[in-house]
């Protein structure tokens, strides 16, 4: 058997139990004053204030949904190991160049201070 395909199995059942565990309780809190601003807003007339908040909920949570949506489509979080690689290898093109040309390493440290 793989150990690496049983590692990798055993980091995605944790990270579907982590999800449920965290993300349930969050979206019944939040579905649950949703519906609380609503009914206060139908109930009385002094419920108009509830506007603001039922608007920011509306808004806020679409515009976390538009960025998840737009981050998929742009391939996000098909490898998250790519970033970590291209940091290490301009950070080593920077020292190198530092190496080569001590000018530009002082001329960069006056430019930040």
């Amino acid at each position: 058997m793989n150990p690496t395909g049983t590692n990798s199995r055993r980091q995605f059942i944790i990270t579907c139990i982590l999800a449920v565990v965290i993300l349930v309780p969050s979206l019944w809190g939040f579905g649950t004053k949703f519906i609380e601003f609503i009914a206060l807003f139908r109930s009385s007339s002094d419920g108009v204030f509830a506007i603001s908040p039922i608007m920011n909920y509306l808004l806020a949570g679409l515009g976390f949904f538009c960025l998840l949506c737009w981050g998929m489509a742009q391939g996000m979080f098909t490898d998250v190991e790519r970033p970590k690689y291209t940091m290490l290898q301009t950070e080593h093109r920077l020292d190198e160049a530092q190496q080569h040309h001590p000018s530009i390493a002082n001329a960069s440290d006056h430019k930040l201070t």
